[in-house]
């Protein structure tokens, strides 16, 4: 502690507006943002999720004009999930190698429509595709095996990146598919595509209106606590985060957001790498039920869980509150 009371009043810098701005120490502006968006079938289609006010699955048109939207909001970066028909779901997964999928028809679109000006993010996981919901493919007894759907997940990172993503996003959590995708990226040509890897993935509670999202929550037979990790542990987390830099991430992310700002500083501070957060649906929809209940106000609890963010280290956030954030930053 530096001063002693009243030579030093701390309260004497946030006495007026102008001087609070100047001492800020976390700034929080709409390049610090990702858009996730859902993607779904059809022509001029928008579906709300009941359980994610204010949130809808797109057709890939819809797609687009988010995109250009985000563009004209100085969001850099878009992040896609499809939510395949449950005709073309299987036990393996197969749709997600399929270069007219939702995903890479998108991609497509969305690179016809912006070229450069849009980053597009695009997740890497079996569970939109597989009709049990989970993220790998199963052995006889429900296990989630890991090399075999490794080498399943390396060709659905290709085929995404053929279509022109720009940032690979393994969600998985099974070991080693960093380096085999960074491998086959590199063998592919597709030197500059980025693999943002969700490093450390909890097995948690708040990912439930994600799944009615994708269309996978009532398909999942069991749960994922046998790849996702334990809500528990925090020093495996910088395991991971230490294993998928070595093989390859540029970028690492920590999921869910609120509830593990702890592992975002940690990160932060021990390998100095770009962190991301993904303020997961569960945490979107508890905003938007605290603010319809009248427990807060709407833009004040938005911008302050996004700052907060920040300030634990974090280069910028997954949310699907970018557009309206956005907004209110560009006042």
């Amino acid at each position: 502690m530096t001063g002693k009371y009243p030579n030093t009043r701390l309260r004497r810098t946030r006495a007026t507006a102008w001087s609070r701005a100047l001492h800020r120490e976390t700034m929080l502006t709409p390049a610090d943002l990702i858009w996730p968006l859902f993607v779904t079938s059809g022509n001029g289609v928008e579906e709300p999720i009941s359980s994610l006010p204010g949130v809808s699955r797109w057709s890939v048109d819809g797609i687009v004009a988010r995109a250009k939207e985000a563009v004209d909001l100085g969001i850099p970066v878009i992040a896609l999930f499809p939510n395949t028909p449950p005709d073309k779901r299987t036990d393996a997964g197969e749709e997600a190698h399929n270069p007219d999928n939702l995903m890479c028809t998108a991609i497509r679109a969305i690179k016809d429509a912006c070229g450069d000006a849009i980053g597009v993010l695009t997740d890497v996981a079996l569970d939109p595709y597989t009709s049990h919901g989970q993220d790998g493919l199963l052995d006889t007894k429900g296990y989630v095996t890991n090399d075999d759907t490794v080498a399943v997940l390396v060709d659905q990172a290709i085929n995404q990146a053929e279509a022109g993503a720009d940032i690979i996003a393994p969600s998985d959590m099974m070991d080693g598919r960093i380096h085999a995708i960074r491998m086959a990226l590199e063998m592919g040509g597709h030197h500059n595509v980025q693999i943002m890897s969700y490093a450390a993935k909890y097995a948690s509670a708040f990912y439930g209106p994600f799944r009615d999202a994708v269309g996978s929550r009532g398909l999942l037979k069991g749960d994922k606590k046998t790849y996702q990790m334990d809500p528990a542990n925090g020093d495996e987390a910088l395991r991971e985060v230490e294993l998928d830099i070595a093989e390859g991430a540029d970028s690492v992310m920590v999921k869910p957001g609120l509830p593990y700002l702890d592992i975002v500083r940690r990160v932060r501070d021990a390998f100095g790498v770009p962190v991301f957060a993904y303020q997961v649906s569960g945490e979107y929809a508890m905003i938007e039920a605290a603010s319809a209940a009248g427990a807060g106000d709407r833009d004040a609890l938005v911008l302050e869980t996004l700052l907060s963010f920040k300030r634990a280290g974090s280069s910028g956030v997954l949310t699907y509150h970018a557009p309206h954030a956005a907004r209110l930053l560009n006042g």
